[in-house]
């Protein structure tokens, strides 16, 4: 049976009101449930004014229907298992969270792997961009302390053995993904709370999931051992990775009809010593295609 949770419409007001000044959603459901909410109910109604706004729909003015537990829990596409088997490799599952789905996983790529997306990468690293949310431009943004670069989908040989084996791993076919991008963060560097999904808030955006649906998935593989800092950080979920050569962070905030979980907020934490490297794997509902170039 579906649970109603009723608020009042104020309450509706002040989240759209706090989510247009990039108000952070765990931020929100913080301040909820410190004026007594609970959680359960805090979290349902910020995912579902997150969620609208992502779909570009109306979000609930003061009900929200819950279905029931059983049937609203996500079906992971992440194969169940300790070990599962991505083709040439054989991933090992460390942790795993059933709704959201997630997952550490380790023995993603292999030493040498690692350090040949390094190299391959190095020269054609350029400063991060963030897309803005009004234009749908790319732009420099303080919110993102990096460098990054894409190889395109079976760019050469060794890119395409990793494509099939995150594929495989991500349960989804070959194109659907899009092309691997490797991260690179200096001492200093991270990246603030973001969605890896689509807001629909740009053209750019909009264009884009009409070519190939939303983005359903990611994996993040690191490169290299950090001394300190560079965790992955999940604010809505209370639970961080910590980046070590080989290991990734799996997690799933799309489903099919193109509703998206606004629990998957996450972050870089600022590398404190050393550098990160990371190669991040995003899979979308249909074929990737690629914006044509102007």
């Amino acid at each position: 049976m579906a649970r109603v949770i009723r608020f009042a419409p104020q309450l509706g007001h002040w989240l759209t009101g706090n989510l247009d000044r990039g108000q952070a959603p765990a931020a929100l459901v913080g301040t909820m449930r410190q004026q007594g909410m609970a959680a359960h109910a805090a979290e349902a109604i910020v995912a579902a004014y997150v969620d609208a706004r992502a779909r570009g729909v109306a979000p609930p003015a003061d009900r929200l229907e819950l279905p029931d537990e059983a049937a609203a829990r996500p079906v992971a596409r992440l194969a169940p298992g300790t070990r599962l088997a991505a083709g040439d490799r054989e991933i090992v599952v460390h942790m795993r969270i059933e709704d959201p789905v997630a997952a550490a996983l380790g023995n993603v790529l292999g030493d040498d792997e690692c350090r040949t997306l390094i190299e391959m990468a190095r020269p054609r690293l350029e400063p991060s961009t963030l897309v803005d949310l009004v234009t749908g431009r790319d732009i420099v943004s303080d919110k993102r302390a990096s460098w990054g670069m894409f190889f395109r989908l079976e760019e050469n040989e060794f890119i395409a053995r990793l494509d099939r084996r995150l594929s495989r791993l991500m349960n989804l076919p070959l194109e659907n993904g899009e092309g691997l991008q490797v991260l690179h963060y200096p001492t200093g560097g991270g990246s603030e709370p973001h969605f890896d999904y689509l807001q629909p808030t740009n053209a750019a955006n909009r264009e884009s999931i009409a070519r190939s649906g939303q983005r359903v998935s990611t994996l993040v593989t690191y490169l290299n051992d950090v001394p300190a800092g560079g965790q992955t950080i999940f604010p809505a979920l209370g639970w961080a990775t910590s980046p070590l050569r080989g290991n990734a962070v799996y997690f799933e905030y799309g489903d099919d009809r193109g509703q998206v979980d606004a629990r998957s907020l996450h972050a870089s934490a600022p590398v404190t010593q050393g550098e990160k490297w990371v190669v991040t794997k995003w899979m979308r509902q249909r074929r990737f295609v690629p914006a044509a170039k102007a």
